[in-house]
């Protein structure tokens, strides 16, 4: 091996470090949570309803790793602050945050409603600012933090039926710029992490239409939907100390369809009103 070249030990090592993922009652969330705990992350579990966390908290420990389950409703101001005091009360610091929790309702733009957009926007863009705002006062005093706001494929384009989820994402994606600038002098990093289209157990409704999945793997470079895996060494490299000198930036993970997707998806499976997460 030539010098230079070795491998260090402690790559993407999170051994010491806690994490604070949103929104980790089902879904992507518990996959964030999964490959945090198993480069070395200490969690803090959150949902609308901790008590939903019990069995995945049971997980996580069994692990090795310890954790604390809080409610927290990231659309609530109240809510964001007293889980993020209960946080760094149990365990001192938080030095990663994932923000994860998000909700869509598929419908037709010219079927979306008032309540809708709100739910939606309020959600995905406000909520992932106001948690990361509280997050952020600790890790300004400790000059240290990653985080990490997830987004889409809709952050950087566009799909027919998802027109308040992909402007959420678009405005997560602005919002990591700002908050980058933001916070960079004090020695956090804030990047956004888009996965594309992910077959996961909430959303498995829509790969249930063959002609569906058979026109979305054609439009993707490596031909199949992402599976959730795939997520874990991005969200570990975007938390680890080997992203120091990269932020304000969107990762990704989609297998390429964002280099040319530029024909709309079908209407079919519409399953208008139903909340999917992409």
């Amino acid at each position: 091996m030539t010098a230079g070249t070795e491998s260090s030990p402690t790559l993407f090592d999170l051994t010491g470090r806690v994490a604070l993922v949103t929104g980790t009652s089902r879904g992507l969330g518990q996959y964030f949570a999964r490959a945090l705990a198993r480069a070395g992350a200490d969690l803090i579990l959150t949902s609308r309803d901790k008590s939903n966390l019990a069995a995945f908290a049971r997980e996580i420990e069994v692990m090795g790793r310890r954790t604390v389950s809080l409610d927290l409703d990231v659309c609530n101001e109240d809510s964001i602050r007293s889980a993020v005091q209960e946080a760094q009360a149990a365990f001192g610091a938080i030095d990663i945050l994932v923000n994860n929790a998000g909700m869509n309702i598929r419908k037709p733009a010219i079927d979306v409603t008032w309540e809708d957009w709100n739910r939606i926007l309020d959600t995905n863009l406000r909520g992932t600012f106001f948690v990361a705002q509280a997050v952020a006062r600790g890790m300004i005093e400790r000059g240290y933090g990653r985080i990490i706001n997830v987004g889409s494929v809709t952050s950087v384009a566009g799909y027919a039926g998802l027109g308040p989820y992909g402007a959420s994402r678009g405005g997560v994606r602005q919002l990591t710029m700002s908050l980058a600038d933001d916070w960079g002098p004090h020695g956090i990093t804030v990047n956004c992490l888009a996965p594309g289209w992910f077959k996961t157990t909430q959303n498995q409704v829509m790969y249930e239409n063959k002609e569906w999945v058979e026109y979305l793997c054609d439009r993707i470079p490596l031909k199949r939907p992402g599976h959730p895996d795939d997520l874990d060494g991005p969200v570990v490299f975007l938390a680890s100390e080997e992203s120091r000198y990269v932020t304000g930036q969107t990762l990704l993970v989609d297998g390429g369809i964002s280099t040319g997707a530029t024909r709309a998806l079908p209407a079919k499976p519409r399953n208008e009103g139903t909340v999917l997460p992409l």
